[in-house]
């Protein structure tokens, strides 16, 4: 593929989707990059330093027509690990602040995505893609995530959505996503085309233990209780942790310290 792919990339966090573009060959173009998240931008600024280049230049005719805006909108607000509500008398309500347009949680800035497809003018991506966590198909949040739908339709885009998870696509990490797909002029995307990968063992990603600083030790009381029985103390006051196979009963590699 020759030609360059532009895109817009809202909420873009470390760059998740311009890095899949790039380990596919795809010429791609970053026409903008809108994150609040410093850390984010540090890494962002890392992955893509060969490609940034620092320069004084000017906007005034800047082609800011992207091909493809990608926005991950903020999850707190309608994640289940989010904020979950009062206790009550019949234990705490198991919903989140929600995503209501003008509500200002950080879960209503994915109307900001739609505004900012209306003041394009009569420019449309081809494609908006957008990435939330599977809770925004629940029964409080659902009334958001179809009203969203309706208002692409209106904008003229013919939407497809389904929920993906990472083991389907080669990662050892039981993280599901609801992403949307979202085509311009009556094209439906279909996600029986993707391609799946078998899941990839965990020691793959993992490094040397000897090659790690001892920065990355575990050593957090809060994070410790939470791995329970998959810490050993050692005599030296260290942990050992162990990664373990769900499908097993033995560890499939201890690290220890």
């Amino acid at each position: 593929m020759s030609e360059t792919i532009q895109i817009l990339e809202l909420f873009g966090g470390i760059g998740s989707p311009r890095c899949a573009l790039r380990n596919l060959n795809i010429p791609t173009k970053a026409i903008d990059y809108v994150e609040i998240n410093e850390k984010a931008v540090r890494s962002y600024n890392s992955m893509f330093r060969e490609e940034l280049a620092y320069k004084t230049q000017t906007v005034v005719g800047w082609n800011l027509k992207p091909d493809i805006l990608i926005h991950g909108s903020p999850c707190q607000d309608m994640s289940i690990a989010g904020h979950q509500g009062k206790a009550t008398g019949e234990g705490r309500i198991n919903r989140g602040k929600g995503s209501d347009e003008g509500s200002g949680t950080r879960s209503s800035l994915m109307w900001e995505t739609i505004h900012i497809i209306e003041n394009m003018g009569e420019w449309r991506p081809r494609y908006v893609i957008w990435e939330n966590v599977k809770n925004v198909k629940s029964k409080y949040m659902r009334p958001n995530f179809d009203r969203y739908m309706v208002e692409m339709e209106r904008l003229g885009y013919t939407n497809n959505f389904e929920v993906l998870d990472a083991r389907e696509f080669g990662l050892p990490q039981a993280r599901e996503r609801v992403f949307t797909v979202s085509v311009l002029n009556g094209e439906r995307f279909e996600f029986d085309d993707l391609i799946r990968t078998p899941m990839r063992n965990l020691q793959e990603f993992l490094e040397d233990d000897a090659s790690v600083p001892d920065v990355y030790d575990v050593t957090q009381p809060s994070v410790l209780a939470c791995i329970g029985e998959k810490r050993h103390p050692q005599g030296n006051g260290y942990h050992r942790l162990c990664i373990y196979n769900h499908n097993k009963t033995r560890p499939d590699t201890c690290t220890s310290h």
